[in-house]
């Protein structure tokens, strides 16, 4: 079934103390040669576990214990790499984003990175239902020598039961900054008739879901990033075999790439190649189970 059409109102229809509200902070530092984590604050319905690894990384993997989020929701998580150390953050499952009554869902992610630590962002897609209203912000703060690979997706509906976003509302803020300057800002609307508008051959082409991938650091110059940039094309363009379209490209020495396509699972399938390439390892567990 589709949701109705659901417009934005001006007061919610549920009062603010039945939503779900909190977050999860973490703070990573190396002791050794082993990266550890040395602070861990959760709240709400929002908890973070640890799988044992068998290398130097510490991993998170972040749980929202509700199941999803709906129309007034919030959450925040926050994630610190002090210097030199090296982790990878990601979510247990999709973050399903339920249809609203009027309030937006809120979710606000800041990540520090310090001198020589290395983050993997790799959390799994969120599915925005149809009437669903997402405002995400992604900050990202970076040390000189800092190395970063942030990847974020959306799937518009569960195309695997013949859903899909007919109304609704997404906007997506990122900002990353290197030593304090601001080298990549980007903003994203889509109100309304979402689907009707991803319909546009300028805007999505018939698209139902999309990703980012931003790679900073790696310990490349500009030659060696161009090769990299490179071999994604490569790699991107074999995985995907015509269904999903790949752009890459080198912004204020970062590497961007963007992944578009009307089918939500070809998509994911090259966006686990490509992580799989950029970082040199098998994706987390929780992308196979």
């Amino acid at each position: 079934m589709f949701a109705p059409p659901v417009p934005a109102a001006s007061d919610p229809l549920l009062p603010a103390y039945v939503r779900a509200a909190g977050g999860v902070r973490l703070r990573f530092g190396r002791v050794g040669a082993q990266t550890h984590r040395l602070d861990v604050a959760e709240s709400g319905g929002y908890r973070a576990r640890f799988p044992t690894t068998f290398d130097t990384t510490s991993e998170a993997v972040l749980i929202n214990t509700g199941g999803g989020m709906a129309g007034g929701d919030a959450m925040r998580v926050a994630v610190t790499l002090e210097p030199g150390a090296d982790a990878v953050v990601t979510s247990q499952a999709a973050e399903k984003i339920y249809r609203s009554q009027g309030s937006d869902t809120r979710v606000e992610t800041t990540l520090s990175v310090g001198a020589g630590a290395s983050l993997a962002w790799l959390p799994q897609e969120s599915i925005l239902f149809s009437g669903a209203r997402l405002t995400r912000s992604l900050t990202i703060d970076l040390a000189a020598d800092a190395r970063l690979i942030a990847s974020e997706a959306v799937f518009f509906g569960r195309s695997a039961m013949g859903e899909t976003m007919l109304r609704g509302a997404l906007r997506d803020r990122w900002r990353i900054r290197r030593e304090g300057k601001l080298v990549f800002a980007e903003d994203l609307r889509l109100e309304g008739a979402v689907s009707e508008t991803l319909a546009r051959q300028a805007v999505g082409a018939g698209a139902r879901a999309g990703a980012t991938i931003v790679v900073a650091g790696q310990g490349l110059a500009g030659q060696d990033l161009q090769d990299r940039l490179e071999q994604v094309r490569a790699r991107g363009d074999e995985a995907s075999a015509g269904a999903v379209e790949i752009g890459a490209g080198i912004v204020a020495e970062l590497l961007l790439i963007r992944l578009l396509s009307r089918d939500a699972q070809a998509l994911r399938r090259v966006l686990v190649t490509l992580l799989g390439h950029l970082t040199g390892r098998a994706l987390p567990r929780t992308w196979s189970t």
